[in-house]
């Protein structure tokens, strides 16, 4: 029988250690110290002394001049991660190999945080290389190296990870008040994004790689109040189906977003389930699990679900536009196709540029049935991105934006702003969310509508720093519906607030 790895994102004393053999950092040689560079406030000494780690990543001398250098550059990323690494050696002590490599794993982890990828890549290398068994770092090298492009290196890297270790606990900092256990897959992407939804301070978080795990592992599992299924994605919850059904079955805790309220969201489907909803156009959309024998075959996949040129192609189980193509004619959506060899989506093409020249793209995130704006972004170009669309450079772009972030029903009027909330009841999510764009009549254009939408904070100095504030309603109603979730018995999908849906600002 399989046993469920147990393992943390905490500090080192909560970790067990694999092996008990004892070491203890390292002062840096003579040699080293006596040839470095006088200033330590330059580029060039900072770059010495990263070169030096490199060398003797567990160089507590080295660690204490990185500082002394990040300090004197006001480089607060740096100087974090490096006075955390002094702190951990100061606590551990002569200690086990494998707990001096979580040293270097949060010193990556800074890193990532601060959005220094290669630096963290650099660093979880480093502890890898000292511990190769550090399942989370494995998991955190995967994600940095997959932002990179690195894709094949970074499948291997996750594939390692949720080998060694199937369940990560991320305990509370403060007074815990719940432990979620969150259902999530190893394998690639379509993990509903929490970080920002999930308190620190009072909610453990137990992620569970289920796709990894054996039935036997469920009840090995720690304690926990409530189960958010975070394998939002219909396309990548689809072929698990029957293992998360089994084990939603013997759960006896209320899920959040169960299995078949995601399947509801397939792209192929958003039609047929928003029929019923007045004021929506939602693009016809077509399925190809298998590349068609021939161009004439395509054509009559094309003709029969109603499709004409221009069409959308993504390949399933992408989001944010990756990958995502316009094709005007056979021959171009022939040849994608060719060179895809993968199941897709086409999506009839909907010109939905404003009269002033400018796309629009909204996103509405729904909480327990309730509306929240997060945010709109407006680009010159079809494939609307927020952080290419120019916002910031151009502040009546921000402008817009506040007031529809303050006052959504007067930016979206009366006949999209009740489309958008009968759109909430319907797509019955515990979480979930829309981006869409308004007709020139106001109608809501429908881009998307599932449960993987990304919420996250900004900078609190930074040029959108004016979203938090509405970022912390959406925060605070997910912290009202936990709180009555771990108190209740468990829901059907959409039997909650029904009757009492509205967009809040």
């Amino acid at each position: 029988m399989s046993e469920a790895r147990h393992a943390s994102h905490r500090p080192e004393h909560e970790m067990s250690p694999l092996s008990e053999q004892r070491s203890q950092p390292t002062m840096a040689a003579d040699a080293t110290t006596d040839t470095l560079p006088p200033d330590a406030a330059t580029e060039h000494s900072i770059e010495y002394l990263s070169r030096a780690l490199d060398a003797a990543p567990l160089d507590v001398t080295l660690h204490a001049q990185m500082l002394a250098a990040a300090r004197a550059a006001n480089d607060e990323p740096l100087s974090t991660a490096h006075e955390l690494a002094l702190a951990a050696f100061d606590l551990l002590g002569a200690t086990t190999t494998d707990k001096l490599a979580l040293v270097l794993y949060n010193v990556a982890t800074v890193y990532a945080m601060k959005g220094r990828r290669e630096a963290a890549i650099r660093w979880y290398r480093h502890a890898l290389r000292i511990h190769p068994d550090l399942a989370i770092a494995h998991q955190n090298l995967a994600a940095a190296l997959e932002r990179e492009g690195l894709r094949e290196e970074a499948c291997a890297h996750r594939e390692q990870a949720y080998r060694l270790q199937r369940v990560f606990t991320d305990a509370a900092l403060g007074n815990e008040e719940r432990r979620v256990l969150i259902l999530g897959v190893g394998k690639g992407t379509g993990n509903v994004p929490v970080d920002a939804l999930l308190s620190h301070l009072n909610t453990s978080r137990i992620r569970y790689a289920i796709d990894y795990a054996d039935e036997a592992e469920d009840a090995q599992l720690p304690p926990y109040d409530l189960v958010f299924n975070g394998i939002g994605d219909p396309d990548v919850a689809t072929p698990l189906a029957a293992r998360i059904a089994r084990f939603a079955a013997q759960c006896d805790r209320s899920m959040l977003n169960p299995p078949e309220a995601i399947e509801r969201t397939h792209r192929h489907k958003t039609a047929e389930l928003l029929a019923r909803v007045q004021d929506v156009i939602v693009p016809r959309c077509l399925r190809i699990d298998a590349r068609p024998a021939d161009l004439k075959t395509l054509t009559q996949q094309i003709e029969q679900s109603g499709l004409s040129f221009p069409l959308l192609m993504r390949p399933l189980a992408t989001h944010g536009g990756e990958r995502l193509e316009l094709h005007t004619s056979l021959a171009s959506l022939w040849s994608a196709l060719v060179e895809l060899e993968a199941p897709c989506y086409l999506t009839a093409w909907h010109d939905f540029r404003s009269a002033d020249g400018y796309y629009r793209k909204y996103r509405i995130i729904y909480v327990d049935g309730e509306a929240y704006p997060y945010h709109l972004a407006i680009s010159s170009h079809w494939m609307v991105h927020y952080f290419s669309a120019g916002m910031v450079e151009q502040p009546w772009k921000l402008d817009e934006e506040r007031r529809f972030l303050a006052d959504p029903f007067a930016a979206l009027g009366k006949r999209a702003n009740e489309a958008i909330v009968a759109i909430g009841r319907q797509l019955a999510l515990d979480y979930g969310g829309i981006d869409f764009s308004l007709t020139a009549d106001g109608q809501v254009l429908v881009f998307e509508t599932n449960a993987t939408m990304l919420v996250h904070r900004e900078p609190r100095f930074g040029p959108l720093a004016h979203k938090n504030a509405y970022i912390d309603q959406i925060v605070a109603a997910f912290e009202r519906m936990l709180q009555a979730r771990t108190r209740s018995r468990p829901t059907q999908a959409g039997q909650h607030k029904s009757s009492a849906l509205s967009l809040t600002s």
